[in-house]
């Protein structure tokens, strides 16, 4: 998860096998200030009315996701799917994190050190953009 600058919010470090949209809520508690956002932007791997409503209720944050192509009745319109062209910060963020070699390759075995090293990168981004 960034900010509005890309920076970085949260980070969690999972396997490949769960979906993404099952992983928004872990990856919101991993947050590393206090403030809950807003509104999340994601790609249409998070169009799910459950997923809205769970962030709705636990955290008030809106989901911002364009449409898969199945969905019959539109949930949103297009002023909210106009800050979808903002996800190219988080993008970058993911650019800044491949700078980092032990994280492109994944020296590690265990999933918690790879974790603190993706925490060490995060730290080091957010150092060299104050």
């Amino acid at each position: 998860m960034a900010d509005g600058a890309g920076l970085p919010l949260a980070l969690r470090a999972e396997s490949a096998l769960p979906a993404e949209l099952k992983l928004v809520e872990a990856t919101m508690e991993e947050r590393i200030i206090a403030d809950v956002p807003e509104r999340l932007i994601g790609d249409k791997a998070y169009d799910s009315d459950r997923l809205d409503e769970r962030l709705m209720e636990h955290y008030g944050t809106e989901m911002i996701a364009p449409h898969r192509i199945h969905r019959r009745a539109p949930t949103q319109d297009g002023r909210a799917l106009r800050r979808y062209r903002r996800r190219w910060k988080i993008e970058r963020l993911f650019a800044w994190l491949l700078n980092f070699r032990r994280l492109v390759v994944r020296y590690e075995f265990h999933a918690e050190n790879f974790q603190g090293f993706l925490h060490l990168a995060a730290t080091v981004i957010l150092l060299r953009h104050l």
